[in-house]
């Protein structure tokens, strides 16, 4: 499964330049037996079927020989959720040991004595922990100095800074009636930024207001947002008015 993200795109040529390197340790070569059965029908009854633990610890015990400082992550519901905040943070470990879950999950005793933070990428299930993975390796590997080729590049995106990321425009110039904002056509640098920062605090409020709750504005930016509530209550104030008149028009009762 992991060949997907492994052979492809920024990730590969990554691998290929050496700044990430990776290992895929399949937990059923650690099972013991003529089956290599690394699952069994859970204590208590019930659906589903949970992975041992004798297998899990000796694939965890292989990897942390090779990595003994490695911090080890769990990938399950229980966790705690997964965003660009913590990418960042994971970002700074010399190695990550990332365990993925399956059915109905591992057993417990794995989960509370083999690992150092668990993890969720949101409130929904999947099959295994296996693309969870790959999104996590994706989020952080892209924040290593090289990995992107600016190393201000991860700086400019989405959650980067709290917020959405500004609107992006590229050729032609003009399509289907819509114009590329003339500001971006200008060359002035410090105007563009200026639009670029207006832009993301105006698609964060409209697309994503919760995440102001967690962002810590400049005095810039709050100027910015007092001008859009400036320029709102102005209309706003028109709107009224005219809905005044028509009330209070030829035929109305005063």
């Amino acid at each position: 499964m992991f060949d997907a993200l492994f052979n492809h795109s920024i990730f590969k040529r990554a691998l290929d330049q050496k700044l990430i390197t990776t290992n895929v340790y399949q937990i059923r070569d650690f099972a013991r037996g003529k089956h290599h059965v690394t699952d069994d029908k859970p204590y208590g009854g019930g659906s589903g079927m949970v992975l041992k633990p004798e297998p899990l610890e000796r694939a965890i015990q292989c990897a942390k020989k090779d990595h003994p400082t490695a911090l080890t992550l769990l990938l399950t519901p229980q966790g705690k959720t997964f965003n660009q905040n913590m990418a960042w943070q994971l970002s700074q470990e010399k190695t990550l040991v990332i365990i993925c879950g399956r059915y109905e999950g591992i057993d417990e005793r794995i989960a509370l004595n083999y690992t150092d933070l668990e993890i969720s990428i949101g409130n929904y299930v999947l099959t295994g922990g296996e693309t969870a993975a790959m999104i996590m390796m994706d989020a952080i590997a892209r924040l290593i100095p090289g990995v992107l080729g600016a190393d201000d590049a991860a700086l400019c995106d989405s959650f980067a800074d709290g917020l959405l990321e500004h609107g992006h425009y590229t050729r032609p110039e003009q399509y289907e009636g819509e114009v590329v904002p003339e500001i971006l056509l200008s060359g002035h640098h410090k105007n563009i930024a200026q639009w670029r920062r207006e832009s993301a605090l105006i698609r964060t409020i409209l697309k994503r207001p919760e995440l102001f709750d967690q962002t810590q504005l400049s005095t810039d930016d709050i100027a910015i947002l007092k001008k859009w509530t400036t320029t709102i209550e102005t209309i706003i104030q028109k709107q009224s008015t005219h809905c005044l008149d028509s009330l209070s028009g030829p035929g109305k009762d005063r």
